[in-house]
This record gives structure tokens, sequence and C-alpha cells, in this order.
């Protein structure tokens, strides 16, 4: 289950990433950015699902706070 969350950050923030490489690049003349914009928050969405899907089937638990 970590490595799942590890690659959905990692997707998270190549896809922001690729977005401020578009918006920089091509000053707002194409539609790249939202694009990449759009794909981050589908990838954000799809992770907050996981993480409930995952919590209600018991792979993973609260710890709380320490």
């Amino acid at each position: 289950m970590k490595i799942l969350v590890a690659i959905a950050f990692v997707l998270i923030l190549s896809s922001l990433g690729s977005a401020l490489f578009f918006l920089m690049k091509d000053k707002g003349k194409s539609n790249r950015t939202v694009k990449a914009l759009a794909l981050r928050v589908g990838f954000s969405i799809a992770l907050f699902v996981l993480l409930l899907i995952a919590y209600s089937l018991g792979w993973i638990e609260p710890t709380g706070i320490r």
C-alpha cells in the first residue's frame, strides 16, 4: 500500500511539474497546461478514493497523533 501511495504522489508531482513547464514554454497559447492540471486533479481524487477504499477494506489503519 505504501508503494501505491508513493507512486501516486510521484504522478501528482510530475503532473504539476509538467504543467509549470508547459505554462512557461507555451506562454498560455495552448491547452497543455490545463490538461496537465486536470490530470493532477484526477490523480489526487484517485489517491483519495484509493485511501478510502483501503481503509474500508482494512488494508490500512489509522495510527493517531502521538
